[in-house]
């Protein structure tokens, strides 16, 4: 699997008429498939690449079906624990299964409407305006991408530090892409005056609808670390795979 781990090969999709609730993509594509009317999947355009798509399927992948990154990233969690970004809810359902308490959040309606059919605690709210306090904070699907851009990182670590109970940690996941810029000879082919190479812009499509486009970042760990650090955090490398996406764990 690639190190942008929701993207896949790209394969033309015939437009259909459908009529969304709010634009929500991934809300819609998601009651589709829990309604049994799953007939296509999401594509997805950036700023970096061409275009590629999302097999709706594998947002409900089951605990055999995860990734090492992802295994590993579970088997962190304790205590009450924050999903977020969760999705179709399928690590909070593993992680229910396991007897941990989780709430799962999301900015998709859709998304929070088919957690809650699969009888998990879910909610529609946006990650910075959470106010409870939590053991574990979980970010995976690139999760650190809710900062948007590296100049919103900070913030974003400011947010989730101020979410966490004493001796609470935040359990992360990212890639490096800067292999995406790599010449031949090694060299990186990266304007130095534009933004951080990891700042990434996506739109995605569903069924001939397209939804707003919004930034996504994909930081590298050492930039991630660094920042981290001033903040006060503690940082482990847990985790990276060959294609430069890694796990990382913040402890305070």
């Amino acid at each position: 699997m690639a190190c942008l781990s929701i993207l896949f090969l790209i394969r033309k999709e015939k437009k259909l008429n459908y009529n969304f609730v709010d634009n929500d993509v991934i809300g819609n594509a998601l009651l589709d498939f829990y309604n049994k009317n799953y007939t296509t999947d999401i594509i997805v355009k950036s700023s970096i690449s061409e275009d590629d798509f999302i097999p709706i399927p594998y947002l409900f992948r089951s605990q055999k079906e995860l990734s090492e990154l992802e295994g590993k990233a579970l088997s962190l969690c304790k205590g009450k624990v924050l999903d977020i970004g969760a999705g179709s809810g399928c690590h909070s359902v593993i992680l229910e299964g396991k007897g941990i308490g989780v709430t799962a959040i999301d900015t998709s309606k859709g998304a929070v409407e088919v957690m809650q059919k699969r009888v998990l605690k879910a909610f529609n709210i946006n990650f910075y305006d959470v106010t409870e306090k939590y053991d574990t904070l979980l970010f995976l699907m690139n999760g650190v991408g809710i900062a948007k851009t590296l100049d919103g990182l900070q913030k974003f670590l400011l947010k989730a530090k101020s979410l966490l109970n004493n001796g609470g940690q935040i359990i992360l996941d990212s890639s490096d892409i800067s292999y995406m810029f790599k010449e031949d000879d090694g060299s990186m082919l990266v304007d130095l005056n534009s933004a951080y190479y990891g700042d990434v812009t996506y739109q995605m499509e569903y069924k001939g609808v397209k939804a707003n486009k919004f930034s996504w970042l994909f930081v590298d760990f050492e930039t991630l670390k660094s920042a981290a650090v001033d903040l006060g955090f503690n940082v482990e490398l847990i985790f990276e795979d060959k294609n430069a996406q890694y796990l990382a764990k913040l402890s305070i």
